[in-house]
């Protein structure tokens, strides 16, 4: 079977108003959530599909580059196809990890000729469920974290992300409350990543180490970012404290800095986003690092479920005691409490992901095992421009992100 189209399609969905979101030292505002799914159709009809980042640079590289590549192509091997690109084409990073993301569409694509699930592609899997947390608590006050991780349990997950901005001791506070309210059965985990992007007013080094030896007293699975993600040096020397166990991955940039990061030993927990930091083919490479270093891995996905079921293919071909969570971002809705409103986020896919006890089970169907809802193209159509700023008192600035974490950051846009 041969490859006869590939498209890129970007998708936003724009918030009636801006959210405005406070944190010691500025404010962060949100107008939009943006995605991306790769459409890629064989000359015998069939279809796969894959999630993408939600960026022009990336669609005009799979339009440009990696579409040309690939039509005509006989579909038979992803991996082969991986390797005739790399050797052809000489990509870059940024186009390899653009290949990459495509790639999750050739593996549905020979899933459903082969009728057998993506997981047996990947080396098998030994498992048919991966353990979810619930990922939401977006800068908010401690009562307001309390009445959303309640809804979270009752909804049957058994953990909640967090991520406090709110200066040291309202942050320290908040997770002793927090603790105090959900018991000592649920799990927390906290996202740092504000606190080094507070410009000035930004946590050093010896706050970061205060914190993380007071909060361990409340039992967290990890503290995810709390320090500049490429000093791995700082991380390591924050990990010989043995204080709380230490999360970091999503801003790296390479497999090398990667490799660094897993050989170093620098952080307990490995995350990884498939769907913008190298897709399948980095995650099989990097996986058998993480357990030789006897580290553990948990993938980072804050995008739609289509990204969500990707990941979850790939995490249940290794046992639970490396692939051991998965990242399921809770979006708002009227009728319940959440990061913000995202729908984009379900409605790319026709029947909601099967989650039982805070397990996503995992489908047996051939390919992904799930249905792509085309509709979301004319329903949720792209609008240019960042998903949301960070602005900081001191130094009076503002940056811009968009899904180009790393380098939106780095860069001033006023």
């Amino acid at each position: 079977m041969k490859i006869a189209g590939v498209r890129a399609f970007l998708l936003s969905y724009p918030f009636a108003e801006p959210l405005l979101l406070p944190f010691y030292g500025g404010e962060r505002t949100i107008l939009k959530r943006d995605a991306m799914f790769i459409r890629v159709e064989t000359d015998k009809g069939l279809v796969g599909y894959a999630p993408g980042p939600g960026s022009e640079r990336v669609q005009r590289l799979i339009e440009q580059v990696v579409a040309p590549f690939l039509v005509d192509r006989v579909l038979t091997d992803p991996d082969a196809l991986r390797v005739q690109f790399l050797e052809e084409c000489k990509p870059g990073a940024d186009l390899a990890k653009a290949y990459c993301s495509v790639e999750i569409a050739l593996y549905d694509l020979a899933g459903k000729a082969r009728g057998v699930p993506v997981s047996e592609l990947l080396g098998g899997r030994v498992r048919d469920r991966i353990r979810l947390y619930a990922s939401a608590g977006l800068y908010l006050s401690c009562d307001s974290y309390t009445a959303e991780a309640a809804v979270i349990e009752k909804k049957g997950f058994r953990a909640y992300k967090m991520r406090v901005a709110q200066g040291a001791e309202r942050d320290l506070e908040t997770v002793r409350r927090m603790r105090q309210a959900v018991g000592p059965d649920f799990d927390l985990m906290l996202d740092g990543h504000t606190w080094w992007r507070m410009g000035d007013r930004s946590y050093d080094a010896a706050t970061v180490e205060q914190l993380a030896g007071e909060m361990a007293a409340y039992h967290l699975v990890w503290l995810e970012e709390p320090l500049p993600p490429h000093d791995h040096a700082a991380y390591l020397s924050l990990k010989e404290r043995d204080l709380v166990p230490l999360a970091c991955g999503e801003h790296e940039p390479s497999e090398e800095s990667y490799l660094d990061l897993i050989l170093t030993q620098a952080v307990d927990y490995v995350q990884l986003d498939v769907c913008s930091q190298g897709g399948y083919s980095m995650g099989r490479r990097l996986l058998p690092e993480i357990q030789r270093q006897r580290l553990k891995f948990a993938f980072h996905s804050l995008g739609t479920e289509l990204e969500v079921i990707a990941a979850a293919q790939l995490g249940i071909c290794w046992s639970q005691a490396v692939a051991e969570w998965l990242e399921y971002p809770c979006y708002s809705s009227p009728s319940q409490p959440g990061m913000y409103p995202f729908p984009l986020a379900s409605e790319i896919l026709k029947d909601p992901l099967p989650i039982d006890r805070g397990d996503l089970v995992v489908p047996r169907e051939p390919g992904l095992g799930v249905v792509v809802d085309e509709s979301v193209v004319d329903r949720y159509p792209w609008i240019p421009g960042p998903w949301s700023y960070f602005r900081t008192d001191s130094p009076a600035e503002r940056r811009a992100v968009s899904s180009d974490r790393l380098n939106n950051w780095e860069g001033r846009t006023a």
